[in-house]
């Protein structure tokens, strides 16, 4: 019966025989007195179908929702829709190559598909990637809790500047929201457990586009800036401001299109969370976890989507790099726009214990990888990583391009580079040649990364010797 059930889910998946016994081996129950090796993330997933999707979402969501109003200012809303489509295809097939690794190797860790492909360099290559991608996500997060808590703060008392009172200084607020919200749910056993405050985050960032579709109706182009009455668009005359920046565009390129491709391509970084998702999915499956993954990419991009639309279409030209700012120059004291800022701050909140995980399961993965759940391990690393990222959020004023260079080599990485040549490495030849059309598909998308590797990182390069201000977004 268990192997009519074996064979079911490998028609089912798409896996051959091989890969349906490597993974029945490892994470199906065995039978009565069978032995079998114990691996780190050997256990039983009891996280719901619902819950893993919230918790891949909200890993799928980050800082730069703020951000893609203002790269369809610079691309047009045909344009962007093209991209978002074929970058959401991307991603989905980047997580269908590592789901399939994970088939065949039987362990579903990032860390030991390289340690699979390239033995113990690979291990290591992949879970420091994942270390420093994920440091450079949560540090980005508490950024925006530094810079936006102090400011809602603020506008909530109806101060119009920083009288100094500690309880507006960001340093302690970033200590006080680490300590106190974050640590705790950082300390949970299984990434599981946060499904919860994955749905809330999410609501807030429903909350969020609901207001972002409000305000387009209530806001007029050309906008006026509060504190002098003026166009924000002060440069132009009337006339230019309504024929340039009240035009919705469906296609534009100008020196910052090219820029916004990378952004884009960041908006779906949720690969190092992958595959702990996966280990701990109640009645796991390649099938039922690709669903996983296709309905949480699928809601993103909505959310991106409509996000982006009517943002730009609020603000068309005069949009800036952080839809938000736009929103407090027309009103600084807007109550609605406030509870807004207060929303985007609680749902990054809550998305650092879900990005933290994969950071502690990497370091475990390299350091003690054969060793069983320990309690004071578990929360030493938790501490460590939190008082290394406030750390790096007080002391570090120009971290921003620190994170720039760090997205621009560790994304691609994790998108596209790392699962291509694990899949070309992993997948036995006598089932998939080396020159089969699957092979051939990922070599040329970790090709791809590659190539957005070198733009990015190009483009980067350029705004330093250049001196212009960076367009800003990232994940």
């Amino acid at each position: 019966m268990e192997l009519q059930k074996m064979n079911g889910h490998s028609r089912e998946d798409g896996f051959d025989g091989l890969d349906a016994m490597a993974e029945h081996e490892e994470f199906l129950p065995h039978k009565a007195g069978a032995k079998k090796e114990t691996h780190f993330t050997d256990f039983e997933g009891k996280t719901s179908f619902g819950m893993s999707i919230f918790n891949l979402s909200n890993a799928i969501m980050g800082s730069g929702i703020l951000g893609l109003a203002f790269a369809m200012s610079n691309t047009g809303i045909l344009l962007f829709i093209i991209l978002l489509v074929f970058i959401a295809i991307l991603s989905a097939y980047s997580i269908h190559l590592l789901l399939r690794c994970a088939g065949v190797v039987g362990i579903r860790a990032y860390e030991q598909l390289g340690n699979r492909a390239f033995g113990p360099p690979g291990k290591i290559l992949a879970g420091s990637i994942i270390t420093v991608h994920n440091i450079g996500a949560m540090s980005s997060y508490l950024f925006i809790v530094k810079s936006e808590l102090p400011l809602v703060i603020q506008a909530f008392l109806g101060k119009h500047a920083n009288t100094g009172e500690w309880f507006l200084n960001g340093n302690y607020l970033i200590i006080i929201v680490s300590a106190a919200i974050i640590l705790p749910l950082a300390l949970m056993k299984q990434l599981g457990y946060l499904g919860l405050t994955s749905g809330f985050s999410l609501s807030c960032m429903v909350f969020f586009l609901i207001s972002v579709i409000y305000k387009k109706f209530n806001i007029l182009c050309p906008l006026e800036d509060s504190d002098n009455t003026t166009s924000i668009a002060d440069n132009y005359t009337i006339t230019e401001v309504a024929e340039d920046f009240c035009d919705a565009k469906l296609f534009t390129m100008n020196s910052q299109t090219a820029y916004t491709i990378p952004i884009l391509a960041f908006a779906f970084v949720c690969h190092p969370e992958v595959l702990p998702i996966y280990t701990e999915l109640r009645d796991a499956t390649k099938k039922r976890m690709q669903n996983v993954a296709n309905i949480s990419i699928l809601a993103m991009f909505i959310m991106y989507l409509l996000t982006a639309l009517f943002g730009y279409l609020t603000f068309y030209g005069a949009v800036e790099s952080e839809l938000l700012h736009t929103y407090i120059r027309v009103d600084p004291l807007d109550v609605l726009i406030l509870c807004v800022r207060l929303a985007v701050l609680v749902a990054v909140t809550l998305t650092v214990p879900v990005v933290l995980f994969p950071i502690r399961r990497a370091i475990l993965q390299i350091l003690c990888p054969d060793k069983p759940f320990h309690w004071a391990r578990h929360i030493a690393i938790a501490l460590f990583l939190l008082i290394l990222v406030n750390l790096l959020v007080i002391f570090v004023p120009s971290i921003r391009d620190i994170f720039g260079l760090i997205g621009a080599t560790s994304a691609p990485s994790l998108i596209f580079i790392l699962p291509g040549i694990f899949y070309i490495r992993i997948v036995p030849a006598e089932q998939e040649p080396f020159l089969s059309r699957p092979k051939i598909q990922a070599a040329c998308f970790a090709a791809l990364g590659f190539i957005f590797m070198v733009v990015s990182l190009s483009f980067i390069c350029i705004d330093w010797v250049s001196g212009e201000k960076r367009s800003g977004g990232g994940h």
